[in-house]
C-alpha cells in the first residue's frame, strides 16, 4: 500500500511551517493543502478532524491535530 500523507495548512500558521519542516527533515513526502485557497479542502479537513484550526495531518486516515511530535513519530514509525 502506498502511504498517503496530507497536511491541511494556511500560509500564516507557524505550527504548519514547523510540521512541514519536521517532515522535510525526516525526508517524508506529503501533500500540502492550503485551506485558505481551497474551500472544499477546508470542509474536508473540518469533517475529518472536527476542528477548524490547522495544521491537520492525515497519515493513511489517521488524523493528528496540531504539531504533535509524539503522535507524528508514532504514525511515521508505522510507515516503515
Amino acid at each position: 500500500m502506498k502511504n498517503k500523507i496530507r497536511i491541511f495548512t494556511t500560509s500564516s500558521c507557524p505550527w504548519c511551517h514547523k510540521t512541514k519542516e519536521y517532515l522535510d527533515a525526516n525526508k517524508i513526502k506529503y501533500e500540502n493543502i492550503d485551506v485558505t485557497r481551497n474551500r472544499k479542502a477546508a470542509d474536508e479537513m473540518i469533517e475529518l478532524s472536527g476542528q477548524v484550526g490547522v495544521p491537520v495531518i492525515d497519515i493513511n486516515g489517521n488524523i493528528i491535530v496540531g504539531f504533535d511530535k509524539e503522535a507524528l513519530d508514532k504514525q511515521l514509525k508505522r510507515l516503515k
